[in-house]
């Protein structure tokens, strides 16, 4: 590969970690070609783009992206694949549920970058945990309704028990 294809590479994959707030770093080695079609459904299906890189043009990447990326070059070995996604669990759900799946037990996590913070190989659990922005904008406005559907609740409830107290004490001779 010439110096100039080397360099249109590095910005391609630059503008894409520009574009993507999140990304993890994954092994694929030992994925047919049938196995690499179904992950790459499937990261499709979840909004994950997926991309085969050289290490050492990711790590140019990285650094002509700028910022701290320290923490991610010692994952940078072997075949790597990188996971970009808007939505910060999603490929670590993929990861998981696909690694069940596949007779390999690819892909493996490497590393991930989401929310500022680095993630190794041993955190996919912690991952999949980890709540996107819309599940806790969903959360927090269910615990802001809950009050309100609370009184809204007590209110008719209680409405239906006063009427029929009423009613009782009205049909009840003295």
């Amino acid at each position: 590969m010439k110096k100039e294809e080397k360099g249109a590479i590095i910005d391609r994959i630059a503008e894409t970690l520009e574009q993507y707030d999140h990304f993890y770093i994954t092994n694929t080695e030992g994925l047919n070609a049938a196995d690499t079609a179904d992950l790459r459904r499937a990261c499709f299906k979840a909004g994950i783009k997926l991309v085969v890189v050289k290490n050492t043009l990711l790590r140019k990447a990285l650094d002509k992206k700028g910022g701290d990326y320290s923490e991610l070059v010692p994952s940078l070995e072997g075949n790597t694949a990188v996971m970009f996604t808007a939505v910060g669990n999603a490929p670590a759900k993929v990861i998981k549920d696909f690694s069940k799946k596949s007779k390999a037990g690819k892909p493996e996590l490497k590393a991930a970058y989401v929310e500022q913070s680095v993630y190794g190989a041993d955190q996919l659990d912690a991952l999949v945990a980890l709540k996107s922005k819309n599940e806790l904008i969903a959360d927090v406005i269910a615990l802001l309704q809950s009050p309100a559907k609370n009184v809204i609740s007590a209110l008719q409830s209680s409405g239906n028990t006063i009427t029929g107290v009423l009613k009782t004490l009205s049909e009840k001779k003295d």
